[in-house]
């Protein structure tokens, strides 16, 4: 009886480790957003170059990221419409927008205490969804852009605003 007791604590806390590791996100290094994050990144049918020393992101246990950067959008099409780059290598819901693993570019418009953001797929310009990005009153730092990690703030920071998500680590 006592074996069995061991075996199936053993196996349950293998499993609870195991989970722990599979849902643990920490913030990525500037050196791996500098090898997944393009220099020019392909937006429709321009390749539009990134503002690096913008970049951040988050990477899980089994090196999956969500990772974003600036991008520099003057002179091309792009202008206005969308303002950031997004590689996503795990589901992810931001705000209400569901996203799938891909890469994608979103932009926003000010309305006092809101941003009202708006995703697009990269590659084809294809609208995904808006949600919106609240004021956050407890943020002193501003920053471009800021992912933070879900143990620290589950939200993506654009300025003084931000956006919760969620992550679907199935």
């Amino acid at each position: 009886m006592k074996r069995f007791l061991f075996s199936a604590l053993l196996i349950a806390s293998s499993t609870t480790m195991a989970h722990a590791q599979k849902s643990t996100w920490r913030q990525a290094s500037d050196t791996e957003l500098a090898s997944l994050l393009p220099a020019r990144a392909p937006v429709i049918k321009e390749h539009i170059e990134t503002e690096m020393r913008t970049a951040s992101g988050i990477v899980d246990g089994h090196g999956r990221y969500i990772a974003g950067v600036v991008l520099i959008t003057a002179g091309y099409s792009a202008e206005g419409k969308y303002s950031h780059f997004l590689v996503v290598q795990s589901p992810i819901k931001i705000g209400g927008v569901d996203l799938k693993p891909g890469e994608y570019v979103f932009g926003y418009t000010h309305a006092g205490d809101l941003l009202n953001v708006h995703f697009n797929e990269a590659a084809s310009g294809t609208p995904v969804g808006t949600t919106d990005a609240h004021l956050i009153p407890s943020i002193k730092g501003v920053t471009n852009l800021h992912i933070w990690p879900p143990s620290t703030r589950a939200i993506i920071q654009i300025g003084r605003f931000g956006i919760p998500y969620e992550l679907n680590d199935k």
